[in-house]
C-alpha cells in the first residue's frame, strides 16, 4: 500500500470558458469537481496505475462531505481522512478555451485545532507500518504546524518507510532537514528553497540540505533529477499545450510508483515525465490521458547531465 497525506484537501471545480477576460462577465461552457489537494490527485493516479493507495489528512464540514464522496465514487483509493470542525476549503481553477491558459484561485483552508492534529499525528502513525511508500503533498492548513512535514517525515523514517515531500516556502525547508527520500520542487520553489535560479546547481543544493534525491519540475521542459546514482534530465519530445492543473502530482504519482516497483532512476523519471505530459491532455487534476501516456513512455528522452555530486 502507497499512502498520500493531504492536509489541506479541496473540492477541485473547474470552469471552462471561451476566453477568460478581466472586468467582463462570462458564459461558463462546462464546470467539474473533483475531490482535490495535491495528495488526493497523486492517490487517483496512482489507484489508475493500478497500485492499493490509502488517503489520508482533513476532510470538515459540507464541502468536505462533497469530496468524500467523490473520491469513493471515483473508486480505487481508501478512504483514511479524519474529520475536521472547519469546511474544506474550494479551489477554482478557469480554463481559457482559446488561449489554453488557466487561472488558478485556492482558498486558505479550515482552521485546525491542536486536538485535531494530535488525533492525526496517532491515526498516521498507526497506517505508516502498514505503507510502501509515503507522499507529503501541497499546503498547510491554518492551525497545523509549520514544522508539520518535518514531524511526519521523521515519523516515517522512524519505521523504515521512504517519504517523497512535494511541498513549499518554510515548511519545504524544515521538511528537507528531516532527510525525505525525494523531495519534488518546482523551478519557483527550488528557487525560494535554495536562493539560486540556475536549476541544476541549485537541486544539487537541495540534495546537500538534507535530502536523498532531488526532482525538479521544469514545466514543459521536463523533470530534472540530482540522486546518489547520477544526475539526470528528462524531457518530452515536444511540449502539449493544455491544463497544465496536476501534471506535478503525476509526477509524484510515476515517482512513488516507480520507486515501490524497484525500477532505476532513469525509468522512474521516464514513467513520472510522461505521466504529467499526459496530464495536460486531461481536462482536470488527478487524470491522465491513458493514451498519451503509452505513447509518450517510448519517447522521453532521459539525458545523464554529470555525475552524482
Amino acid at each position: 500500500m502507497i499512502l498520500t497525506v493531504t492536509l489541506n484537501t479541496a473540492l477541485d471545480v473547474t470552469y471552462r470558458v471561451p476566453r477568460l477576460l478581466p472586468h467582463a462577465s462570462h458564459r461558463v461552457t462546462a464546470v467539474t469537481e473533483r475531490p482535490g489537494g495535491k495528495g488526493i490527485n497523486v492517490a487517483r493516479v496512482l489507484a489508475a496505475l493500478g497500485h492499493e493507495v490509502t488517503a489520508t489528512g482533513f476532510a470538515g464540514g459540507p464541502t468536505g462531505s462533497v469530496v468524500r464522496d467523490l473520491l469513493a465514487r471515483s473508486g480505487g483509493v481508501t478512504d483514511a481522512l479524519l474529520p475536521c470542525e472547519g469546511s474544506t476549503r474550494r479551489t477554482l481553477a478557469v480554463v481559457d478555451e482559446t488561449s489554453g491558459d488557466t487561472t488558478q484561485f485556492n482558498e486558505p483552508g479550515p482552521l485546525i485545532t491542536p486536538a485535531e492534529w494530535s488525533l492525526f499525528l496517532a491515526r498516521y502513525e498507526e497506517i505508516l507500518p502498514g505503507a510502501r511508500a509515503v507522499a507529503l503533498c501541497g499546503s498547510l492548513p491554518p492551525g497545523v504546524p509549520v514544522s508539520a512535514y518535518a514531524t511526519l517525515v521523521r515519523q516515517a523514517r522512524a519505521v523504515g518507510v521512504p517519504v517523497l515531500l512535494d511541498t513549499s516556502g518554510e515548511a519545504l525547508r524544515r521538511g528537507v532537514a528531516a532527510r525525505p527520500e525525494i523531495i519534488k520542487p518546482n523551478a519557483a520553489e527550488l528557487a525560494e528553497l535554495t536562493g539560486s535560479r540556475d536549476p541544476l546547481p541549485a537541486t544539487r543544493d537541495a540534495r546537500r540540505r538534507g535530502a536523498h534525491a532531488v526532482v525538479t519540475s521544469l514545466g514543459p521542459d521536463g523533470l530534472l533529477a540530482a540522486t546518489p546514482e547520477g544526475t539526470w534530465r528528462a524531457a518530452p519530445p515536444q511540449p502539449l499545450s493544455g491544463n497544465p492543473t496536476g501534471a506535478g502530482d503525476s509526477a509524484v504519482a510515476g515517482l512513488l510508483s516507480a520507486l515501490v516497483e524497484g525500477l532505476d532512476w532513469p525509468e522512474r523519471l521516464t514513467r513520472a515525465t510522461a505521466l504529467a505530459a499526459a496530464t495536460v491532455l486531461a481536462p482536470t487534476a488527478g487524470e491522465f490521458d491513458p493514451r498519451t501516456y503509452e505513447e509518450l513512455r517510448h519517447t522521453i528522452s532521459v539525458a545523464d547531465t554529470a555525475t552524482a555530486p
